[in-house]
């Protein structure tokens, strides 16, 4: 297949990539850290299309973006008193990726077979259009499952074996990922330092 390759400034770009969602399609598009691969969680397929794309092995699950602690509230995570410190923080909306517990009787379906889930809210308007618009989504840092994630879409496509259905250029975008702490332990541990540094976290946990 040839991917569709769209400018994100573009007016008609929010809504080809929330059809393209909608339908079951898998997007590549820019973030406020790295350029991402997303799909709606409740398409089985485009999820299974999503691993392939990254040759990543389906037991590694995948994170989730939201737009607002609304949406979060509703994938039934367990928000620990350290969890909502960093969720009140200056760096959320951005940067900060959080593993929560689940609550199943309050999670969806798709979420059913999880015990833990990665959650993050983008500090980028056009994304946080789109989540609201489609609900969460699964996204992953687009690169093959143990390279480097490229700055650029040609390069990024290039890398890639298989193919997403739209690319939404934004032009060349960090190549840093979000922070990943994990608030589902006590006490939380960094698992991933990525654009914001290990001590502005244990700043923010330690009230300072």
């Amino acid at each position: 297949m040839t991917t569709e390759i769209v400018q994100r400034d573009a007016s008609d770009t929010l809504q080809k990539a929330a059809l393209c969602l909608d339908r079951g399609g898998v997007i590549l598009v820019p973030t406020d850290t790295v350029y991402g691969l997303a799909v709606q969680p409740t398409h089985s397929r485009s999820v299974k299309r999503l691993f392939d794309i990254k040759s990543r092995p389906g037991s590694v699950n995948l994170p989730i973006m939201v737009a607002d602690a609304k949406q979060l509230e509703a994938l039934g995570a367990r928000i620990s008193p350290a969890a909502r410190t960093l969720l009140a923080s200056e760096f959320v909306p951005g940067a900060l990726t959080l593993v929560f517990g689940i609550d199943a009787g309050k999670a969806p379906d798709w979420l059913q077979q999880r015990e833990e889930i990665a959650v993050r809210i983008p500090d980028d308007e056009f994304l946080l259009t789109l989540i609201g618009q489609t609900g969460p989504i699964l996204a992953t840092s687009a690169n093959r499952h143990g390279y480097d994630t490229p700055s650029a879409v040609a390069e990024i496509l290039q890398q890639l074996e298989l193919q997403p259905d739209i690319a939404i250029d934004g032009g060349s975008v960090n190549t840093v990922p979000s922070t990943l702490v994990n608030c589902n332990v006590d006490p939380v541990a960094i698992e991933r330092v990525g654009v914001i540094p290990v001590d502005e976290i244990e700043r923010v946990l330690n009230g300072q």
